[in-house]
């Protein structure tokens, strides 16, 4: 009996307190419900404050135990007094989800300056500074999960899309990088990286008949990858099964890494 206790308390995340940057829709919402449906108390973060209050909305009508806070992931001061009110008012945050990210499309040899600090900005910094912040709650405790949304393409290179490439690129370095700092502090930092899932964001590419038949045809699954499809992988992550797993991304998209 004490075998099957432990076994069902491997990928047990109730009670825990979960932070979800970027939740408000697309990826962040799903992997922030996903997390509450498993028990844990989730907390999700948007910059637009009447988006933010509908999506607490919804899913507190779901019978989930979640709360939100408005607040820009590339301003540390903002951070900092958000992050602080939440451990007061909600407790230290247990598990961090780095999730917002944006991607900008262009020319590289025609991309402005303003574009490639813009998602370098959300995409890279953004998830240092608030890891940065966090992590803090978590040494003191020697205990933490912080899981950093990578991409197909923190491995990949594509034309138009430089800046979200390269930031994503560099979630992974610095994914590996928080490993090696914190694992010592009972600390596990992974990433997940995603495929194409059909999402709000990517439903221009999606309706594109030539974007969707490549996509298709590149893609050993040969489908779009449905974003509940990532909910297995950052509960993983985020349980007690992933105890001795750092530093690693776990690519999630119907075997097109697997298929170069």
């Amino acid at each position: 009996m004490s075998g099957t206790r432990n076994h069902e308390k491997l990928f047990d995340v109730g009670g825990k307190i979960a932070l979800v940057t970027g939740s408000t829709r697309g990826l962040g919402y799903v992997l922030a419900r996903g997390l509450g449906m498993a028990g844990a108390a989730v907390v999700i973060n948007g910059r637009d404050r009447s988006r933010l209050d509908a999506s607490v909305a919804r899913l507190r009508e779901e019978g989930l135990s979640v709360s939100g806070y408005c607040f820009d992931i590339t301003d540390a001061e903002q951070i900092e007094a958000q992050v602080t009110r939440m451990e007061r008012d909600v407790g230290t945050i247990d598990i961090l989800l780095n999730n917002a990210g944006i991607n900008k499309r262009g020319p590289l040899a025609e991309l402005s300056e303003r574009t490639w600090r813009e998602v370098i900005d959300i995409d890279l910094t953004g998830a240092f500074l608030v890891s940065r912040r966090v992590v803090r709650g978590m040494i003191a405790r020697k205990e933490g999960k912080i899981i950093n949304i990578c991409s197909l393409l923190s491995e990949l290179g594509r034309a138009t899309v430089a800046p979200y490439c390269a930031a994503k690129g560099g979630l992974k370095m610095l994914t590996r990088t928080m490993a090696v700092e914190w694992a010592g502090h009972n600390i596990q930092v992974n990433g997940i990286g995603p495929g194409y899932f059909h999402t709000e964001m990517t439903e221009p590419l999606a309706r594109d008949k030539e974007f969707d038949s490549w996509l298709k045809s590149r893609t050993p699954a040969a489908r779009w990858g449905d974003p509940s499809e990532l909910v297995g992988t950052a509960l993983y992550l985020a349980s007690p099964a992933s105890s001795f797993v750092n530093g690693q991304v776990i690519y999630v998209d119907g075997g097109m890494l697997a298929s170069l």
